[in-house]
């Protein structure tokens, strides 16, 4: 279901990620885990933006029989930094942007809709027992 391209020395138990992932598509993910050099990159290339991000997500344009949703890519420095600002672990902040990002990819968009994408992860979060950050720091 997830496959995971890490590019870095994070160790994630690709199964919590995909339970996750379980609760709102039967299709495949591409996960990619990186450093903020690459992240930026990824983010200038393709939002025009020339700064690293936590999170980027890339929803396959054609919806096809056996074809992947689409990637998430996540910055461990960002991971990294915000686990340790908002004291939880690494693993946990690694599933809030994991939500955040397949939100995304499944077609919620925060920065048109009327409040959905933050809903539907404050559900997930609290499903999954997560930090509450990811909901303090987007409202």
């Amino acid at each position: 279901m997830i496959d995971l391209d890490n590019q870095t020395d994070f160790n994630i138990d690709i199964s919590s990620v995909e339970n996750i992932a379980k609760d709102l598509t039967k299709k495949d993910i591409e996960l990619i885990i990186v450093d903020n050099n690459a992240i930026k990159e990824l983010n200038k290339e393709h939002r025009n933006i020339d700064k690293a991000t936590d999170v980027l997500s890339f929803p396959l344009e054609f919806e096809m029989p056996d074809m992947p949703l689409g990637s998430i890519v996540i910055s461990i420095d960002f991971v990294e930094e915000k686990a340790k600002e908002y004291n939880h672990s690494l693993e946990d902040e690694f599933k809030l942007l994991f939500i955040h990002g397949l939100l995304h990819l499944v077609g919620f968009d925060h920065e048109v809709d009327d409040g959905e994408h933050r809903k539907k992860e404050e559900e997930l979060i609290n499903k999954y027992n997560l930090p509450k950050s990811l909901i303090v720091r987007n409202s």
